[in-house]
């Protein structure tokens, strides 16, 4: 079973998700009669205490593609480890030809991270945190390699009993 499955979270009642848009694109289609626009949102929403998703709404107005991209992220929900503010350990992860590396950081240190990374860690919940957008600035991807990201790590009282360790055991070596 993949990370991604694995992590997955349902909708159970109403939990309060904030949503912040962090792209919006106006297509064109040039047919014979002239050109059609319409607009593509991608959204992400989070409940700040570990739930995030994604999602992209396209439609012929701004604010009907939001709220498409606000139902499609909600769909797409993951859980992500947060401990003391911040993630558990070092994690990098890729999405197209964007590349994403997220840090730990000290306690009071923020958010530390570029346009669309910083709208996923916010939504997300995480306070502090370093993240570095590699490759691609392409929001889409950067914005699929975060939450990869976050999907791929892993608690420590999970680490711990799979290695048959003690919690203490697991940050010390």
């Amino acid at each position: 079973m993949s990370k991604i499955t694995e992590n997955k979270v349902k909708l159970t009642g109403e939990v309060e998700l904030k949503e912040k848009v962090v792209a919006i694109n106006r297509v064109v289609k040039t047919t014979k009669g002239g050109r059609t626009f319409s607009f593509s949102a991608l959204v992400v929403v989070g409940n700040g205490k570990g739930i995030v998703g994604q999602g992209l709404g396209k439609a012929k107005e701004v604010q009907e593609a939001i709220s498409k991209g606000i139902d499609d992220a909600k769909k797409n929900l993951v859980k992500v480890p947060i401990m003391h503010g911040t993630i558990p350990h070092e994690q990098f992860s890729k999405a197209g030809a964007a590349k994403v590396l997220i840090k730990p950081a000290a306690h009071g240190a923020g958010v530390i991270a570029g346009g669309s990374m910083r709208a996923v860690l916010e939504s997300a919940g995480i306070t502090d945190v370093l993240a570095k957008s590699l490759g691609s600035a392409n929001p889409h991807n950067v914005v699929k390699a975060t939450i990869k990201a976050l999907t791929d790590l892993r608690e420590p009282v999970k680490v711990a009993k799979e290695r048959n360790l003690k919690l203490t055991k697991v940050f010390n070596g």
